[in-house]
């Protein structure tokens, strides 16, 4: 059976595939021991997290060397699947349940990633900077962006300015009226044919 994955990324080299296949071997198993994805999920992980997590793969090409934030990354959602992706660039993953950080740091070193890096705690206490912060609809985006604007530097090195770019799903036509502006809206169905992502975007804020 051809992975979905392979199908919308034909081009990944052995290594990649690799880890995206220990990925889809190792969440069911740590699933049953600390409840990382709904059990009743857990049989779409491969569509529902991990390929709606690369669809930030698909929004922008990070250059070699960014640095991006997961701000509630949960089980490693969508920073695992993008280190994966992008094996040069620096991803550093915090949340607040520690739990659900040791299932996200033990599959990253068993899918042999040397690029991400774990946070237990708020992100209020991270004083580093990124280039992005990516999130899967932890709160609204003026929320988020008030947090973590200390967060994303003003030094610019991809062709996309420096923000936040969120996973969302539903209308967003009230969260993102303050941010119109600076914001951009990007209806996965556009890269993703599979029925869950009919009513999925991606929300870009610059800083």
């Amino acid at each position: 059976m051809e992975h979905i994955i392979f199908k919308y990324f034909p081009n990944l080299n052995e290594q990649k595939r690799a880890a995206f296949l220990k990925m889809m071997e190792l969440y069911p198993e740590w699933n049953e021991k600390i409840n990382v994805i709904s059990r009743k999920d857990i049989g779409n992980l491969e569509t529902n997290h991990i390929l709606h997590s690369l669809a930030i793969a698909k929004f922008i090409e990070f250059k070699p060397g960014t640095r991006v934030l997961d701000f509630g990354t949960g089980g490693g959602f969508p920073g695992i699947p993008l280190a994966v992706m992008f094996p040069d660039v620096h991803f550093h993953l915090v949340d607040r349940t520690g739990k659900k950080l040791k299932v996200a740091s033990e599959i990253a070193r068993e899918c042999g990633l040397a690029n991400v890096s774990f946070q237990h705690g708020d992100v209020a206490e991270c004083k580093e900077n990124f280039d992005f912060v990516v999130s899967r609809a932890v709160m609204p985006q003026q929320d988020l962006l008030k947090i973590c604007s200390k967060n994303i530097s003003d030094e610019q090195r991809n062709g996309l300015p420096n923000g936040l770019i969120t996973l969302k799903g539903g209308e967003l036509e009230a969260e993102i009226r303050p941010l119109r502006k600076r914001s951009l809206v990007q209806e996965i169905s556009k890269y993703f044919s599979e029925p869950f992502f009919e009513t999925k975007k991606i929300l870009y804020t610059q800083k």
